[in-house]
């Protein structure tokens, strides 16, 4: 079905994007796997190309497009079966990290970093996340004291998309600690110039192989005071509220995707398929179980596709944003799972890609805010 949000240009740029991802990425992808990490080389490929920070403007090295530009390219590589690695990456370092530069910084940090981003040569990394605090943004314990001309920032932070790669780091830090919400800041860590920064292992995950998920350590890292986003301590807090519709909407957009390529890689399994001497397709259950499962991914389709609109428009709030994330993240859990279980055995062997879409697919539950916070937000609006 077609969507409503995607004119000529975006589809013409999912075209292109489609085919260079069959060209180019996806003959490798099983590599990015097995090294648990999308190589540099790859980034900077997709730079050359043109298909980092669509939605920066020319000025800043990116495309000049929207976040409409964004979503086509994030559809296309979930296609691909490569939504979860270098979607993911993709996602939170253009999708994310270069649109709080835009959003916050000042023209001297949009100059110094977003052109880089562009070309692929620095990737981002926004570091919230901490053993001991989750989607509880308010507690941060990692603080950043204002010493002379530098913020000297101690903590450690966990579970970072892109944190073996990532050359510049967006730390949620407490600048302020007597301060509650109005205490956090966003401080930018260029990971190459400062001593005192860690990463720790390449967290082993259960699904997602190829996107590199890491523990962070900060030990008197010492970074300039111009490092500060948008050089305002204290609005940390709300910055990352004012962002977050976006990242929900795009989990969820990701999820319909998802939803689709289980419908139709099980449809083509259990029409090759054969049981007790005809097609596994020709069975009652396995047409009653598709077609609540292609039901599920068209309501699914048909709200996400809404919301982008809304989006587009400037008029997505964040109410919706959560009840789209955990309905169809949700959803996407339930539709996987039955897809699943109409391969039998097989879809229990890697080489599936129904076994890589079930296990990458649990994730989506939690992360981005879980779904249980997803539904406080939407109880305290009611």
């Amino acid at each position: 079905m077609s969507s409503p949000w995607i004119n000529e240009e975006l589809a013409l740029l999912s075209q292109s994007f489609a085919r260079f991802a069959n060209k180019e990425l996806v003959p490798v992808a099983a590599q990015w796997d097995r090294d648990r990490c999308v190589d540099s080389e790859t980034w900077k490929k997709l730079g050359k190309a043109g298909f980092l920070c669509a939605s920066i403007p020319e000025a800043y090295g990116g495309g000049g497009g929207g976040y409409g530009h964004e979503a086509v390219i994030a559809q296309e590589l979930a296609r691909a079966g490569l939504g979860g690695g270098l979607g993911t990456g993709i996602g939170v370092s253009c999708g994310i990290v270069a649109h709080y530069i835009l959003a916050y910084g000042t023209e001297e940090q949009k100059q110094r970093w977003l052109p880089a981003m562009a070309r692929g040569e620095l990737i981002g990394a926004i570091a919230m996340t901490e053993p001991g605090t989750g989607s509880d943004l308010q507690n941060v314990q990692t603080s950043a004291k204002r010493v002379g001309d530098d913020y000297v920032i101690n903590g450690q932070k966990t579970f970072i998309s892109n944190g073996q790669k990532a050359g510049l780091v967006l730390v949620v830090a407490r600048t302020d600690g007597g301060a509650g919400a109005s205490g956090i800041s966003l401080l930018a860590v260029e990971t190459d110039k400062v001593a005192g920064f860690r990463r720790g292992r390449n967290l082993e995950k259960l699904g997602m192989h190829a996107q590199d998920t890491s523990e962070l350590f900060f030990d008197d890292v010492h970074v300039p005071a111009e490092n500060l986003l948008g050089l305002t301590p204290g609005r940390g807090f709300v910055q990352l509220m004012q962002q977050l519709a976006w990242e929900r909407l795009s989990v969820a957009l990701n999820s319909v995707v998802a939803m689709e390529r289980a419908v139709a890689t099980t449809l083509t399994y259990v029409r090759d398929r054969r049981v007790f001497g005809k097609p596994l397709f020709e069975f009652q259950n396995t047409q009653f179980v598709l077609a609540e499962c292609k039901t599920q991914a068209t309501i699914a389709r048909t709200f996400v596709d809404q919301l982008m609109v809304k989006l587009l428009a400037g008029e997505l709030d964040a109410v919706t944003a959560a009840m789209a994330k955990w309905w169809t993240t949700d959803t996407l859990g339930k539709v996987a799972d039955q897809c699943l279980q109409l391969h039998g055995g097989y879809g229990f062997m890697q080489e599936y890609p129904i076994a890589s879409l079930w296990v990458d697919a649990r994730v989506s539950r939690i992360y981005a805010g879980a779904n249980e916070i997803m539904k406080l937000i939407i109880a305290r609006s009611l």
